[in-house]
């Protein structure tokens, strides 16, 4: 597969923050605690179910505490329509247990403290700096890795290895580019049946209709 150019990089980068302004995620919610949460649910999971699930679960547990003396039953029962629920559940209720004991019941924003909050990978820490303090960050989900080799950003195998492509190309902006490339992957690049020729405003500079998934 050809890579982009220099030249295509920079018309690619123009065009996903022009159509993009104000992007954002589409998960739900009120602070930080509620953001790390529910980005936590979000691995292997859609943006739309998680929303589905986390009004009831922050109506019973509102904040770190309530949550790290949680009944593990209850937080099953409460996350169960969502995927790996069960490992989910144990991490929740051990990641609000950490903050507790070691943050002083507060949420690190800092990468290397976050991710070793139990559940909480590279990825997960990416989107929540990403979304909360406008990281210059990029974090690379099914949607970005398809949107990247399609692009011609990378032809990386893995997500790691996409990932520093991208951060090499682009630099500037990525918190931005990030989400706007989740959305892009999202609604009009999908895996299957991509709007090519109806909503998309990079067909001249796709590189393939091929559907990429990481090893």
């Amino acid at each position: 597969m050809k890579l982009a150019t220099k030249k295509e990089i920079e018309e690619i980068k123009r065009r996903l923050l022009e159509h993009y302004p104000d992007s954002k995620t589409e998960l739900r919610y009120r602070n930080l605690y509620e953001l790390l949460v529910a980005v936590i649910l979000s691995a292997q999971c859609t943006d739309k179910r998680v929303n589905m699930i986390t009004p009831k679960l922050f109506e019973k547990y509102p904040d770190i505490p309530s949550l790290a003396n949680a009944d593990l039953d209850e937080v099953k029962e409460l996350v169960k329509s969502c995927s790996f629920y069960n490992n989910k559940a144990k991490n929740l209720i051990k990641m609000a247990q950490m903050v507790m004991e070691d943050y002083n019941g507060e949420i690190p924003l800092d990468e290397k403290e976050l991710v070793k909050l139990p559940g909480v990978g590279r990825k997960t820490a990416h989107v929540v700096l990403i979304e909360y303090t406008k990281a210059n960050l990029m974090a690379v989900d099914t949607h970005v890795f398809r949107v990247s080799h399609r692009l011609g950003l990378s032809d990386a195998k893995t997500v790691e290895e996409t990932e520093k492509d991208l951060v090499e190309k682009f630099q500037t902006d990525l918190d931005r580019i990030h989400q706007a490339m989740v959305l892009f992957g999202r609604y009009i690049c999908t895996a299957k049946n991509p709007k090519c020729d109806t909503e998309c405003f990079l067909t001249d500079l796709c590189k393939s209709r091929e559907n990429f998934k990481p090893k």
